[in-house]
């Protein structure tokens, strides 16, 4: 049962306030310019926000779905293999990343008006 793009978009789309985009030319979802998720440039896999620990959770209990490479080795996010997930918990990730991402939204309009102060 393996989850395609489409998918996944179906899934971020349902979300509030996600829109379509792009981020490093590959198809991505974000909410208020936030990003969510994008497709890696491998094709098989999506770069889901993740915080560090619930990442470490995902790799130990199934390292075969998610994984990351060393250039995500200080940020958090995590790779999800499209054709390995289940579709029940790629739509469960993107919600903890969209929590994630609209969380950093606030923080930045915070610091937005703190300036103009």
């Amino acid at each position: 049962m393996a989850v395609t793009f489409e998918t996944v978009r179906q899934m971020a789309l349902a979300l509030d306030n996600v829109e379509e985009s792009t981020s490093y030319g590959t198809p991505a979802f974000k909410v208020g310019g936030a990003l969510v998720a994008r497709v890696h440039q491998d094709g098989d896999a999506l770069v889901v926000r993740m915080d560090f620990e619930q990442r470490a959770e995902l790799m130990a209990a199934d390292p075969k779905i998610y994984f990351i490479t060393d250039h995500y080795l200080n940020y958090e996010w995590v790779l999800v293999r499209l054709s390995r997930v289940h579709p029940d918990a790629m739509r469960d990730l993107l919600r903890v990343a969209w929590r994630l991402a609209s969380a950093e939204k606030e923080k930045r309009r915070a610091g937005t008006r703190r300036r103009r102060r």
